[in-house]
């Protein structure tokens, strides 16, 4: 299997020696390395951020704290994870402080989710065969999934921004979010079920064609 690649200015470049050569430097404490790694992770740690808290003023403010935070941290940075991985779990980690913070009282999203082999499905999905292309691909079905997405409990929502928004392995979302992968896993099925049985709702109310399982 190939390794994945970034699109650099000579070409593509593998990531693991892409990453290895930016966290040299950041070690050398060279300028413009951490000018790269706030341009390349700044979108998904905002976006993250954003998803969590739903407020853009916090958002920036934990991309900021992110940054600061993992500069400071830089010496401690082993290279076990990627770099990616590691700034999502101190973003992870600051913005859960603020939904805490607005909350006194909160379950504790780090931990095991309790009966976690038991999955609730909706009565009745889409079939997203006949769902016209126009409809799919409509701001007001994009509306639809980021209301959707809003209404999901805090841990069911930033599993699914990592592994589906934001494409994550099972293995780097559990690492981000403390948890084991059979957890990770639960999480993200009861997440898809949730807004599948959104979107099944909608669409129904589009004309859609759905049926019961």
């Amino acid at each position: 299997m190939q390794a994945q690649r970034h699109r650099t200015s000579q070409g593509l470049e593998p990531v693991a020696e892409s990453e290895a050569a930016l966290l040299a430097n950041l070690r050398a404490g060279r300028q413009e390395a951490f000018t790269e790694l706030v341009e390349r992770h700044s979108p998904t740690v905002y976006n993250l951020a954003l998803r969590m808290l739903g407020d853009h003023h916090e958002a920036e403010e934990v991309l900021q704290e992110t940054f600061i935070s993992a500069f400071r941290a830089l010496d401690r940075f082993e290279g076990r994870s990627r770099l990616s991985t590691w700034l999502y779990r101190i973003a992870y980690n600051a913005a859960l402080m603020r939904l805490r913070k607005r909350s006194p009282v909160v379950v504790s999203l780090d931990q095991p989710d309790e009966d976690e082999e038991e999955f609730s499905a909706p009565l009745e999905v889409a079939d997203w065969g006949a769902v016209p292309e126009t409809l799919l691909l409509s701001g007001e079905l994009r509306e639809v999934l980021s209301r959707a997405l809003s209404r999901l409990p805090e841990n069911l929502r930033t599993i699914f921004v990592l592994r589906d928004i934001e494409g994550l392995s099972t293995a780097e979302a559990a690492a981000v979010l403390s948890i084991t992968e059979t957890n990770a896993k639960v999480r993200l099925h009861r997440a898809r079920l949730a807004l599948r049985e959104a979107l099944t709702e909608y669409f129904a109310g589009a004309g859609v064609t759905t049926y019961a399982v």
